[in-house]
């Protein structure tokens, strides 16, 4: 019998902690290492899935055989880039990288290292965009020519890392329009990009290169080499009048389909054709989806699978947001 798959976590906050817990219930893998900076954490954490606790570094060189990376984004690429350097698959949570740049020095780690590289891109996953997908790929509604995307949260970031733009790559557009970019790339196809341009504000007032500032509200159009055209706008602290507003509404030449959260919530989500005034729905909650991304990697790892040519998407995705971001 073959030795199991073995894992090592770096970051077991309350994400880090649930991706970890995912895994574990799949019984895809073994997790063995857990690292975090709060030991108390680390160790309850261990403890929970009968690992041993370690040191970051110790995790990223160990004997593992792959990497679940969830600690502040200003740290992926340097972690993400040792493990595969050290000849780990890794696992990281959006974003990869801070930059292009970034994303691409770490794609091109795990090329040459010849290990698989995944990214937790969570709402590929959700049944709800799996539809969506699925209409837009038949025809049905026609060539997309329009999307309006949107991603608000009533709530801002717990931790003051995600103010700090050295820390954090910058606010609200890597934080939840990375999400919005994803879909839309993933939905379309990777559609070629032409012209982008953005407004980003902190408190009612323009960002316009303010120094340690990132934005809480941003608002963004993405045209497309087809013709089409992408509108984008997300927030922290917005007063929406419910927890979070997500949605997504792709519009064809013959219908269009919506993606939208059901109740203000951030994990309940409906997908559906819309045709003229009629409107049909094609999912609905329940969807249990907030592990399946890490799941479905550790499922690939298990069998085999190395680089993927694909991560270059995360490139891609990576270059529009520093157009968004002007850099």
């Amino acid at each position: 019998m073959s030795a199991p798959t073995r894992l090592g976590f770096v970051g077991v906050g309350w994400i880090g902690l649930d991706r970890m817990k995912a895994i574990a219930a799949s019984g895809l893998a073994e997790v063995s290492l857990v690292a975090d900076t709060c030991r108390y954490t680390a160790e309850e954490a261990a403890e929970a899935v009968g690992a041993q606790t370690a040191t970051p570094e110790m995790v990223l060189v160990g004997d593992v055989d792959g990497v679940v990376i969830a600690t502040p984004s200003g740290l992926h690429a340097t972690q993400a880039f040792q493990a595969l350097r050290s000849g780990k698959a890794v696992f990281c949570q959006k974003p990869l990288g801070r930059t292009e740049a970034e994303c691409s020095a770490v794609v091109e780690a795990a090329r040459e290292a010849d290990r698989l590289l995944g990214v937790d891109l969570s709402y590929r996953h959700l049944a709800a965009t799996r539809a969506l997908r699925d209409v837009i790929a038949s025809g049905e509604i026609g060539e997309v020519y329009a999307a309006d995307l949107v991603f608000h949260n009533a709530y801002g970031p717990d931790k003051e890392w995600f103010r700090d733009p050295v820390l954090s790559g910058g606010g609200c557009v890597i934080d939840l329009g990375i999400h919005l970019v994803d879909l839309a790339m993933w939905l379309l196809d990777g559609p070629e990009v032409g012209q982008v341009t953005s407004r980003l504000f902190a408190g009612g007032r323009p960002v316009d290169g303010r120094a340690g500032v990132v934005e809480d509200h941003a608002l963004a159009r993405i045209d497309l080499a087809s013709g089409g055209a992408l509108s984008l706008a997300c927030s922290w602290n917005l007063p929406a009048g419910q927890e979070a507003v997500i949605g997504a509404t792709f519009y064809g030449t013959r219908g269009a389909v919506s993606l939208s959260n059901v109740n203000g919530s951030f994990y309940d989500f409906r997908a559906d054709l819309h045709s003229g005034t009629g409107r049909t729905t094609l999912v609905e909650p329940p969807d249990a989806w907030g592990g399946r991304a890490a799941v479905e990697w550790t499922r690939q790892l298990v069998g085999g699978k190395r680089f993927d040519p694909q991560a270059q998407e995360l490139v891609d995705l990576a270059r529009v947001l520093d157009r968004i971001y002007r850099r």
